[in-house]
């Protein structure tokens, strides 16, 4: 009741309280707070390699330790291929990799566009294409380096990233043509294995082996460079597909017809092709921003192999040759989609024909219907004919008609008539111009030939 009685009391009350929960707060130090984890832990996935420096690794615990002497550790992050902010991706680096990471590096890994530099002692370099991170067009690879350890973080699986056991590789089976009875699956018949038209398809589309025939590093340069190389080995199996892709549309443009053309056009297919290579491009060109800037920062590093550092630049050729490739796709892209546009003109001059055609034929007859269906006297035919009072009026009407069509005619033709107007009194100007200038020259010059002062002299 007393509360009731008093609220200003009461209001004092929650301010003191509000005032010491604030005091409180800002006494903690925030390093000593203690968040909850998000729990983004299972939405991402990651592994952890140990290498030993002489061609041997191991899976270890996830503890963003480095290593010692001649040993290094890999930490791996792949972030979900599914459309989110890039919010949501800084908190699932935050929730991996927070501690001992800063702020500073989970930005620098996160941000788009390309960079590389040293954040925090540590060399970090990023290839981050802007996009929906669902795109298959979209490509993301970061990657924190130190002498002891490096973390990389990339959008979705990149191939032939991890290792794997030497004795999985199927490149190194023999392969058998798939018969009926062996449709069903993989059967090994006389030491072969068969393999499916779907599986050699995705195998002719990729430019590298498996992630079993993957040299294990022996050192973090190497490392860096089986990054880097997987990347573009990534890029080249898109632009590869890409390719296959176009060959088969190029076909069904050739065996289809109306209703082929008009759904690509429809859908806008070649205009989105456009896009994902200008996408594509995109990532090039950061590429080719960032790898030599990690060439010029590591070439002074004891740690780095003079070695990875001609790989490197072969890796940068590999990149270059790549973005001439692709601009000679885009070349393609743009010359299909021209061919469509020029048959859509086609398709539409046909249609205008056939419309132009039938006015034509109806013309006349619109002609002959608007004129004896004038409501006027003296229509030819008609009984109105033989009334003398009434035989002028469809004169007249015809008369005005006649007039209006020549007015017509002539605003049509006044720019011609203009034009025309314009140069005859231009070429009757220059031609009066012409004979008094000659005149002059006659009157000043003496018929004798001998010059006279203040004269001209014919030459």
């Amino acid at each position: 009741m007393e509360l009731v009685r008093d609220p200003l009391r009461a209001l004092n009350i929650n301010e003191n309280l509000e005032e010491l929960d604030v005091e409180a707060s800002e006494s903690t130090p925030l390093r000593n707070r203690k968040n909850p984890r998000s729990g983004f832990t299972g939405t991402v996935r990651r592994w952890a390699y140990i290498f030993d420096g002489n061609g041997s690794y191991y899976t270890k615990d996830w503890d963003l330790t480095e290593g010692r002497g001649k040993e290094f550790c890999w930490y791996h992050v792949e972030l979900p291929k599914e459309n989110q902010k890039l919010s949501l991706s800084a908190q699932y680096l935050i929730d991996v990799l927070c501690p001992p990471l800063k702020l500073q590096d989970i930005l620098s890994l996160t941000s788009n566009g390309s960079f590389c530099g040293y954040v925090d002692g540590a060399l970090v370099f990023r290839v981050n294409s802007p996009g929906q991170a669902s795109s298959a067009y979209t490509f993301r690879l970061a990657a924190r380096i130190t002498e002891n350890s490096v973390i990389t973080v990339s959008l979705g699986r990149v191939p032939r990233l991890g290792f794997s056991q030497t004795g999985q590789s199927l490149l190194s089976e023999i392969p058998l043509v798939e018969t009926p009875r062996s449709r069903n699956g993989e059967v090994r018949e006389g030491g072969g294995v068969v393999i499916k038209e779907h599986v050699l398809e995705f195998l002719l589309t990729m430019n590298h082996s498996e992630e079993a025939d993957n040299p294990v590093p022996s050192s973090v340069s190497n490392l860096v460079i089986h990054v880097i190389d997987t990347f573009v080995d990534h890029l080249q199996d898109l632009v590869t597909k890409f390719e296959v892709e176009l060959d088969s549309v190029e076909l069904e443009m050739d065996r289809g017809g109306f209703a082929l053309k008009k759904q690509m056009l429809d859908e806008r297919r070649f205009p989105k092709m456009h896009l994902n290579l200008q996408r594509l491009l995109q990532v090039i060109a950061h590429g080719e921003q960032v790898f030599p800037r990690i060439k010029e920062k590591c070439s002074s590093k004891h740690w780095f192999a003079h070695e990875d550092i001609v790989s490197l630049e072969e890796l940068i050729g590999r990149l270059r040759r790549l973005k001439e490739n692709v601009g000679f796709i885009a070349n393609r892209v743009t010359a299909i989609q021209a061919g469509l546009d020029s048959w859509q003109s086609e398709q539409i001059n046909k249609k205008l024909y056939y419309l132009s055609f039938l006015s034509i034929v109806f013309l006349p007859l619109s002609v002959i219907t608007g004129v004896f269906g004038m409501n006027v006297g003296g229509v030819p035919w008609t009984n109105q004919w033989r009334h003398p009072e009434l035989k002028d009026g469809f004169r007249n009407v015809m008369f005005l008609c006649f007039v209006m069509l020549l007015v017509v005619l002539l605003c049509f033709s006044f720019g011609s008539l203009y034009t025309r107007i314009c140069a005859w009194w231009t070429r009757k100007t220059l031609k009066r111009s012409w004979s008094l200038n000659r005149r002059s020259v006659i009157k000043r010059t003496p018929r004798d030939g001998s010059e006279e002062r203040g004269g001209f002299v014919r030459i």
